[in-house]
């Protein structure tokens, strides 16, 4: 497909990609504009700049119709699609013990991660959240350059589909758990900012984990403690 000269918008609501959005921009020698907070990424600001597409690396919420019907929105979701929809894939993939997983690039459709397919590629569930999200950042930057190369048709999602539920902040809970290795995962898979970390209760104290190792058959963690009552506390 012929170079339109068009720009490019990336909306991410999580830090980082600043500097993935310059090296695009240098490197292609095209406009990129980083959008970070849902008011932004209006059809006024899109219109306005007419991108060619919308890469959506990490959203946290719903893309309005009037965004995703009116301009090509790419979304990049941690699974195997149609594997996986919803919620907290990276957490819901680690939780039922899964060690690899594919990034899934798709076209936003009204339907929550049900659009076709533009490509995959194999992603590692190795290491701490903070580890996975970064390693799938540096993967995202290569597949949207794929994509603005090579411009592939999207295709249906085939398979039957396995949708995840967004998990809430109670079950980042250890209490329950009895294998070292389940509570090493439970621990890492937590183990980022923005998330609530893996914790245990007990008598008036929250014990916060992270840094988590598994070394012969024993977990090692960083423990942070707090009072339950902190904010009432003097």
């Amino acid at each position: 497909m012929k170079d339109s000269g068009r720009d490019f918008v990336v909306a991410a609501s999580r830090p980082g990609y600043e500097a993935m959005t310059r090296r695009l921009a240098r490197d292609l020698g095209r406009r990129f504009h980083l959008v970070s907070r849902p008011e932004e990424l209006t059809p006024a600001f899109l219109k306005e700049r007419n991108p060619e597409l919308v890469f959506l690396p990490h959203w946290s919420t719903i893309i309005p119709a009037a965004v995703h019907e009116n301009f090509e929105c790419v979304v990049f979701h941690m699974t195997d699609l149609p594997y996986g929809r919803g919620g907290s894939p990276l957490q819901n993939l680690i939780a039922r013990g899964h060690t690899e997983t594919r990034l899934s690039a798709l076209r936003c459709t009204a339907q929550l991660d049900a659009g076709p397919i533009y490509l995959k590629k194999d992603l590692s569930l190795a290491g701490s959240a903070r580890e996975i999200f970064a390693r799938g950042a540096l993967l995202v930057e290569e597949m949207i350059r794929e994509i603005i190369a090579t411009r592939p048709r999207p295709v249906p999602q085939e398979g039957r589909a396995v949708v995840f539920k967004r998990r809430v902040p109670a079950q980042s809970n250890l209490a329950g758990l009895t294998e070292v290795g389940k509570i090493h995962d439970h621990i890492r898979m937590l183990d980022a900012d923005g998330y609530p970390h893996a914790f245990l209760e007990v008598a008036g104290l929250r014990y916060e984990f992270t840094d988590s190792r598994l070394e012969d058959g024993a977990v090692e963690a960083r423990v942070r403690i707090v009072p339950t009552n902190r904010e009432e506390s003097p």
